[in-house]
């Protein structure tokens, strides 16, 4: 028993020796270079190839993705310097869901958005009270345990290096270690609900876009992202009007513009703390 007790207690002292190890590294980090914290974004557009996704009257929900987040990118790389975008795909090409989260993790992405269009169950057909405006979807917390396994695949991204030497006895199947990978995750959750809380406010505010706000869902193509994600549903394309909108040069742009000063804010709140 008194065996039992000193093994307990030594693992819940090296737990908390890491966390708070962790804790100071990425304090240090921060304080030491804040400019190149932020430095990498993936951007993925939704479906494509054999998957068209949703579709409105003449237009694919792949194709409108495609077209916005090209502008996205373009936009980007015109004013924010510094900033890496990585795109999942250019072209009309077929890309499985968790390759797409795959991109993000071997990149080493700061933040994963993914552009979709919605569609209401009615589909094209006539009626008076359609579905219209954007939805932001962060992967739900009551899905965690997908989650954790991306986050426990590149948990040595987010420690040290040499981080084996340091803790010596860590190992990823031990149970202390969810102590940290808890602490990222909860992390990661609040930073994608910041960002989507951000964008919602572009879209609503600056863009006068009807929103169904922030909501938390287990969308596959965020159950493998170890870092901050967020699904823009960017509009019903099944909805007469918003199909025109979302194929319009305008729309797409005021799309895309409400995507980059939201990632903007965002950026420069997370390089404050």
């Amino acid at each position: 028993m008194i065996k039992d007790l000193h093994g307990v207690k030594a693992s819940v002292n090296f737990a908390l020796t890491l966390l708070l190890t962790l804790i100071g590294y990425m304090a240090a980090a921060q304080q030491s270079n804040p400019a190149f914290k932020f430095k990498t974004i993936v951007i993925d557009a939704g479906h494509g190839g054999k998957d068209p996704g949703a579709h409105g009257e003449y237009s694919l929900e792949k194709d409108v993705a495609l077209a916005i987040a090209k502008k996205v990118d373009q936009l980007i790389e015109n004013t924010v310097p510094g900033l890496k975008v990585i795109m999942t795909r250019t072209t009309d090409r077929f890309i499985p869901l968790n390759r797409r989260a795959e991109i993000a993790n071997e990149n080493n992405a700061n933040l994963f958005i993914s552009i979709h269009c919605n569609s209401s169950p009615e589909g094209t057909a006539e009626r008076t009270h359609k579905e219209r405006g954007v939805m932001l979807l962060v992967y739900g917390f009551h899905r965690k345990e997908e989650q954790m396994e991306a986050l426990r695949e590149n948990a040595s991204i987010y420690i040290e290096k040499d981080y084996q030497k340091t803790y010596g006895g860590y190992s990823e199947s031990d149970p202390t270690s969810l102590i940290v990978l808890n602490t990222f995750m909860q992390k990661y959750r609040k930073q994608s609900i910041l960002y989507g809380q951000i964008l919602n406010n572009e879209f609503v505010n600056e863009d006068g876009r009807r929103s169904r706000g922030v909501k938390e869902q287990g969308v596959l193509v965020l159950a493998h992202s170890a870092m901050p994600a967020v699904l823009v549903e960017t509009g019903y394309i099944n909805n007469p009007a918003e199909e025109k909108y979302l194929n319009s040069q305008a729309g797409q742009e005021a799309i895309a513009a409400a995507i980059v000063h939201a990632l903007k804010v965002y950026r420069g709140q997370i390089d404050s703390r």
